[in-house]
């Protein structure tokens, strides 16, 4: 891609946006950035774009935008916005941050999607690489732009990249040497006109532009996955906890194993995953598969799984008190990830449930709640809906903060229970991020 010279809008200001604007300076072009949010909220960004000299604009788009040779758009904003509708009616292109970035990466990229998984995935297989000998970059919808680290990228390093259908949503050549599809479930549906067939639709843009040449892992067990599948000439892996395929990955006798053309062979054993619940094991043998194809060392992936630890935010396990485990996992913003969560624990549950709604149904988790859930606490603007759904099966409060719930269920919780925040919705109701509420639940704790 040439950029020299041209001009070049990117909308959001944030870290894609910031990324993207330095990779389009270093490589000729005019970034200018635009972002409709508030100053306070954009103040550590536009202090990194006045260091590098570049034009921006915040609290609204101007005219300005359309005066470009191209478009790029930060993964927050949706793709039916209407600056970026007006931009494609004025015969601008339009891409994502991924989709300008891909075009100046040297390495081997292994991308990963799915409504649940991603960033635990893309972290262990980060790992893996890493702790093989590889040099190997974590980036995308991770936290750090793949525009950011792609000019250090050298042609035998590997990008572990995790993408969001926001992301996938406006690619155009983007393509992955090893694409990993680890599920689909209902999720952010409020984005794609409250049409599950549209959201399915922007995960499988992934494979879009796979070859022969290249890989893609599925989830086998996932059925809006494996029901919706494209046709593709790729090889395919299937990861299974049900039943074994001709090439993929599977559990037996608490043995993880990797198929290939039918052979099989003993990667490591169950008890080498540090990870809580089976949906890590989907996890682990999707990222154990990404390794094998690159032929990394068994002996050394096995002594890299045991030192990997679980992700901040994800069944983070924060402190236990009289005998009381506390454990953090706000990632959990969706239903189907609390159905993992509530999965992974023998002992009784106060569960900390809510925040902004995102169209939430919660009947995939009622028989689990009525199993393993003691209590729930509800906060944030959708705590009605949670009381209303749960309280004719299970105690329900509402509280009217994530600070009276964890004290709540400091006084009520005993030895051998679990005190879980486990929210099935995004934060932005009380905190800027699901990063945000886990630390703020995590000094609660602390604190306690």
């Amino acid at each position: 891609m040439n950029l020299q010279n041209k001009n070049i809008t990117i909308i959001g200001a944030g870290r894609s946006g910031l990324g993207a604007a330095k990779l389009i300076k270093t490589f000729g072009g005019i970034p200018f950035v635009s972002d409709s949010a508030s100053f306070d909220k954009l103040k550590d960004f536009t202090e990194q774009l006045e260091k590098y000299n570049i034009e921006f604009e915040i609290g609204g788009h101007s005219g300005r935008v359309y005066e470009s040779d191209l478009m790029v758009v930060s993964p927050g904003v949706p793709s039916d916005a209407e600056v970026i509708l007006n931009a494609k009616s004025k015969s601008i292109k339009v891409i994502s941050e991924i989709e300008l970035a891909y075009n100046f990466c040297k390495g081997k990229i292994i991308a990963i999607t799915g409504t649940n998984g991603k960033t635990t995935t893309t972290n262990l297989l980060n790992h893996l690489l890493n702790s093989c000998g590889k040099t190997a970059y974590a980036a995308g919808n991770i936290g750090l732009a793949f525009s950011e680290i792609v000019s250090k990228v050298q042609s035998e390093d590997f990008v572990c990249l995790e993408v969001s259908s926001f992301q996938l949503d406006l690619i155009d050549k983007f393509k992955p040497n090893v694409a990993i599809i680890l599920n689909i479930t209902p999720d952010h549906l409020n984005r794609y006109g409250n049409k599950i067939e549209n959201y399915i639709s922007s995960k499988f843009n992934i494979c879009k532009n796979l070859t022969a040449e290249d890989s893609l892992i599925l989830n086998a067990d996932s059925d809006l996955l494996i029901n919706n599948l494209p046709k593709t000439n790729t090889s395919n892996y299937f990861i299974s906890l049900k039943k074994k395929y001709n090439s993929g990955a599977s559990l037996e006798n608490d043995n993880l194993l990797i198929i290939e053309n039918g052979t099989e062979k003993v990667i490591a054993a169950r008890s080498d995953l540090n990870l809580l619940g089976e949906h890590n094991l989907y996890n682990a043998l999707s990222a154990l598969v990404a390794a094998n194809i690159f032929n990394l060392n068994r002996e050394m992936l096995v002594k890299s799984l045991r030192t990997f630890k679980a992700v901040e935010h994800r069944l983070e396990l924060v402190r236990e008190i009289d005998g009381v485990k506390y454990y953090n996992d706000s990632k959990a913003t969706n239903v189907d990830s609390v159905w993992y969560a509530l999965g992974s624990f023998d002992q009784p549950i106060f569960l900390i449930l809510g925040g902004q709604d995102k169209g939430n149904e919660y009947n995939q988790i009622k028989d689990l709640v009525i199993e393993r859930v003691k209590k729930i606490y509800a906060i944030g603007s959708s705590a009605k809906k949670i009381f209303d759904f749960f309280h004719t099966v299970v105690k329900v409060e509402i509280k009217n903060s994530l600070e009276e719930a964890v004290k709540a269920g400091n006084l009520e919780a005993r030895e051998n229970e679990v005190v879980l925040l486990s929210p099935a919705c995004a934060s932005f109701d009380m905190f800027e991020n699901y990063e945000h509420r886990g630390k703020v639940f995590k000094q609660i704790v602390n604190n306690l």
